[in-house]
């Protein structure tokens, strides 16, 4: 029955999801709002005004705007057509990252490209990227998936290769969510479970060893074993975090009076923003983020299931769960639930990158809406 909903003779004019499109109206308000909260005596102590992040922000929420609206209209046809050239810009912009002048090191890495002032980080174009290849590589090779070596190893070089730039640039958050990202997508497509297998026993060994090799990198999981051990350095995030979370309580003290953000927390405006939505909102507060996330999450993955071409439903799936998984894993961070990464908040996190590829990932994904969901109907 949910499938006849779906008249693809009908649809090519079809209007967006609207429940997706207020879901990201609304993840995006909030994200504005509670980024002013986390991040205005910051501001006002760093640079003078309360305004600056927030503003900034606000520009890339009206580039991100423009930019998921042309996602939106463009013919998927088109979107085919071009992905190796995305793909190929993406592995480019990664490796301009190892050149000093344009690259400077901030916090230890080099994950950024600066010119003219703005920064872009190029491992935000690559999850993009990876979702996009995958989708179009597994439906092309569908019917040969059998065909390990002509069909399975080539993605999973490309994955390799994505997963090895983002780690030298000191990434290895990022890096771990590449290539758990690509075993999602693989597993969707159906390629055959032993394959899977030992792509992931030959990969554990040199994650391990990797995980290993960097002090902060122990610390950061010693201490999420233990926050006591090292409370005033490696686990002063993870109980910043937590304190804040049961300073708030279930109602929050109110918006504007948390205090934890006045230099309690560390990246409060940014990977620990949620923090700061906990105490000044409340476990209701995370609550609505995480039911913001889970409806986007509904609509994209039922997105998916309906679609009959494999190459949109891979790509639906791929980029829902992009953004979700990101969510999922940032709020786990803040939970105590995982160790301390880098990954953002999406949409609500501070960070132009970040913003605007997930708001081409949900405009692409409203294009797929556009075909699938008719005038009348839906899910």
């Amino acid at each position: 029955m949910m499938r006849k909903a779906f008249v693809p003779e009908k649809l090519e004019r079809g209007e967006p999801d609207m429940i997706l499109v207020s879901t990201l109206i609304l993840l995006v308000g909030l994200g504005l709002g509670m980024l002013f909260s986390a991040s205005y005596h910051r501001a006002l102590t760093v640079f003078k005004d309360p305004y600056y992040f927030v503003r900034r922000q606000a520009i890339w929420v009206g580039i991100g705007t423009v930019a998921a609206y042309i996602s939106m209209k463009v013919p998927l046809e088109y979107v085919k057509r071009v992905t190796p050239h995305i793909l190929l810009l993406s592995m480019v912009t990664m490796t301009l990252c190892f050149i000093p002048g344009l690259s400077p090191m901030l916090l230890g890495a080099r994950r950024w490209i600066v010119l003219f002032g703005l920064s872009f980080q190029p491992s935000e174009l690559a999850k993009l990227a990876m979702v996009l290849y995958l989708a179009f590589i597994l439906d092309k090779k569908q019917d040969r998936l059998d065909d390990a070596l002509n069909s399975v190893i080539p993605p999973a070089v490309v994955i390799l290769v994505l997963v090895t730039l983002t780690y030298l640039q000191n990434d290895f958050s990022t890096a771990a969510f590449l290539f758990f990202l690509g075993f999602v997508c693989f597993f969707i497509a159906g390629v055959r479970f032993r394959y899977l297998l030992i792509f992931v026993l030959a990969i554990a060994p040199v994650g391990t060893y990797l995980l290993f090799t960097k002090e902060h990198r122990v610390q950061r999981l010693l201490t999420f074993l233990n926050p006591g051990l090292d409370p005033t350095g490696a686990g002063f995030q993870v109980l910043a975090a937590k304190n804040a979370l049961m300073r708030g309580g279930f109602w929050g003290i109110g918006i504007g009076q948390g205090t934890r953000k006045l230099g309690g927390i560390p990246e409060a405006h940014s990977d620990f923003i949620a923090a700061v939505i906990g105490e000044e909102l409340g476990w209701i507060g995370i609550l609505i983020v995480l039911g913001l996330f889970t409806a986007f999450a509904i609509r994209g993955y039922s997105l998916a299931y309906h679609i009959d071409t494999l190459y949109n439903r891979y790509l639906a799936f791929g980029l829902t769960s992009c953004i979700v998984i990101q969510a999922l894993t940032n709020l786990s961070v803040v939970s105590s639930v995982l160790p301390a990464t880098g990954i953002p908040l999406p949409f609500i996190s501070s960070g132009g990158s970040s913003l605007v590829f997930s708001l081409i990932m949900s405009g692409l994904l409203l294009n797929l809406s556009r075909q699938e969901f008719s005038r009348d109907g839906g899910i």
